[in-house]
């Protein structure tokens, strides 16, 4: 693995191997190297809190010297195009960039860059390490992936969470169901469409999704309501009292209260919402590691 682009390009040993580290430096059976030598470049071209702030954390944790780049400061503001802003940032020094961005699938025009890149999002396409951090976080809860009913809920059209999560959880042998609006379907993906109601009490993880505003198209915003929406697809009081008694919740975040889950079950005793987050920075720190080992 030279880069981390989408879930899609992972093998299950490569999955197994980055959750397993990634529980490893938490738990502290492993010490990374530090890479005090080395340079990192962080290019959100999107909003971000838990993302962003967890990768700066890891790479600080591996040593790394943070390369300042801040899209609003840089010569993107003049027209400068992602390549040439990357290819400035390798040639100056950088070992490796981490990059968010709204169009989907950027990395393929960084093909013919000599350093790794790390996928921090891409548009609806691809959250790989997002992915990898809901993976870790199943492992710690169940030991194994084989025969896990998952309940996907929400936004599937608009989410690269969706995406990454659906290709590796049903590759290593987990059953995904989604629950959505018609509207907010993605039938590219191969999975069933389930009532919530008719699942909930049977599923061993609920995720939910938040609602992409920003991603709707017009005519789709103003169709939607809270409220509605809460009642036919969100995690309320009377779904999550359903649920088994080993069953977790979890939600990428940010969380948009009272829409996607009641706002009293963000950290009621079956979510994992805030445990996903701290994973995060180790499977962050676990992915670095491995990428920089791999490149020498």
């Amino acid at each position: 693995m030279e880069n981390l682009l989408s879930m899609e390009h992972l093998s299950n040993t490569e999955i197994k191997t980055l959750i397993q580290r990634a529980s490893e430096i938490k738990n502290g059976q492993y010490e990374p190297q530090q890479y005090d030598k080395q340079f990192v470049a962080n290019l959100f071209f999107e909003n971000s809190t838990r993302t962003k702030s967890s990768f700066l954390v890891a790479e600080q944790k591996l040593g790394l010297k943070l390369i300042d780049f801040e899209t609003s400061t840089s010569s993107v503001q003049k027209g400068e195009s992602l390549y040439d802003t990357c290819k400035t940032l390798e040639m100056v020094g950088a070992d490796v960039l981490v990059i968010r961005h709204s169009q989907n699938a950027y990395y393929d025009e960084l093909a013919s860059l000599n350093i790794p890149i790390i996928n921090g999002g891409d548009g609806s396409g691809q959250h790989p390490t997002q992915s990898l951090l809901d993976l870790m976080t199943i492992n710690e809860e169940f030991g194994s992936f084989e025969g896990l009913n998952i309940l996907i809920c929400g936004d599937i059209k608009n989410s690269r969470v969706a995406r990454s999560n659906y290709h590796s959880l049903k590759a290593l042998g987990a059953n995904v169901m989604f629950s959505s609006p018609d509207s907010w379907k993605d039938e590219r993906l191969d999975a069933p469409y389930v009532d919530i109601d008719e699942v909930i009490d049977q599923v061993d993880i609920v995720m939910l999704l938040r609602v992409q505003h920003e991603r709707h198209e017009q005519s789709e915003s103003k169709q939607f309501e809270v409220n509605d929406y809460h009642e036919h697809f969100g995690l309320t009081l009377k779904r999550y009292e359903q649920l088994q008694d080993h069953a977790i919740v979890m939600h990428p975040a940010p969380v948009n209260r009272g829409v996607e889950i009641d706002a009293s079950l963000v950290e009621a005793s079956q979510s994992r919402i805030f445990e996903q987050m701290e994973n995060g920075m180790y499977l962050r720190m676990a992915v670095i590691d491995y990428i920089l080992q791999k490149k020498g």
